[in-house]
């Protein structure tokens, strides 16, 4: 096995499906420059969010709204009804930030990727690879905001540990696609910004994490029924909570999860092609 040597680690020459698990460690090793400073945010975001929409913001729905028809079910804190929500919602940051600027610089201004392929390492091993640190990252993060949950007394029974997967798929399912958008373009990433601004922004507050999407209208409800985090939420609220807090019980459960890996499985077969389509020269 021989090596060469680019920006950053050595990429070991391999033939085979190893290669992926070569740019995942690749990946790894970059990682370990900010590693403490990711897993601090991990710690520090639910900790705001949870203490000022939670604790804060809570307290007065939980003393004015409580059992209202329409408002947060019956017998649940309002801490209790976002918490799985911001846990699949970081998920989904996470995936769509390292997907979108990250990824795309070994592209545009580093060129590690076009390092990578003169090796025997396949354009969509590369694909692999980021996926597989992606999930990493949401791993490791969405573990942390689980023991945060935790310590809150929101992470709900043992099934409530089903969260972090449950995280894991919906940010996964996002940012494949986010992927896949970067390995076409050829800009300086503006496109990123209209991800953020018009699709991010607008799926965290109409997807059912802070309130019910009964409350919403008839006209607009159809951005939850179409969005990942409005599943994802779903799934994470019936796991900690029971399957009676989620709108649809068991079935609906599958059709949820359905949805994501229909929408992860086309995301990822999307963007290995893009990756080849512009690795392969």
């Amino acid at each position: 096995m021989s090596t060469r040597q680019g920006a950053g680690p050595v990429i070991p020459m391999t033939n085979g499906p190893s290669g992926r698990y070569l740019v995942w460690e690749y990946l790894l090793r970059c990682w370990r420059r900010y590693l403490l400073s990711s897993l601090a945010e991990a710690v520090g975001t639910p900790l705001l969010y949870l203490v000022a929409l939670g604790v804060g913001l809570g307290s007065l729905i939980d003393a004015n709204f409580a059992g209202q028809s329409g408002s947060i079910p019956a017998g649940i804190s309002y801490l209790d009804y976002i918490a799985p929500a911001l846990l699949v919602a970081a998920a989904i940051q996470v995936g769509v930030g390292e997907s979108s600027y990250p990824a795309y610089s070994r592209f545009k201004w580093t060129r590690v990727f076009w390092g990578i392929t003169a090796t025997p390492v396949r354009p969509s091993e590369v694909c692999d690879g980021e996926v597989l640190f992606i999930a990493t990252r949401m791993l490791a993060g969405s573990s942390l905001y689980y023991l945060v949950l935790v310590a809150f007394g929101a992470a709900g029974g043992p099934a409530g540990l089903l969260m972090v997967p449950i995280g894991m798929a919906t940010g996964l399912s996002c940012a494949v696609w986010v992927l896949g958008l970067g390995a076409r373009m050829h800009s300086e990433g503006g496109a990123f910004n209209v991800v953020f601004r018009f699709v991010i922004v607008p799926m965290t507050l109409f997807s059912g994490s802070f309130f019910p999407i009964t409350e919403m209208p008839l006209a607009v409800r159809w951005i939850a029924w179409v969005s990942p985090l409005w599943h994802g939420n779903e799934l994470a609220r019936g796991a900690a909570l029971g399957a009676e807090y989620a709108a649809g019980g068991a079935w609906a459960a599958v059709g949820h999860l359905a949805f994501l890996l229909v929408l992860l499985l086309a995301g990822l077969l999307m963007a290995r092609r893009a990756y080849r389509k512009r690795l392969v020269v």
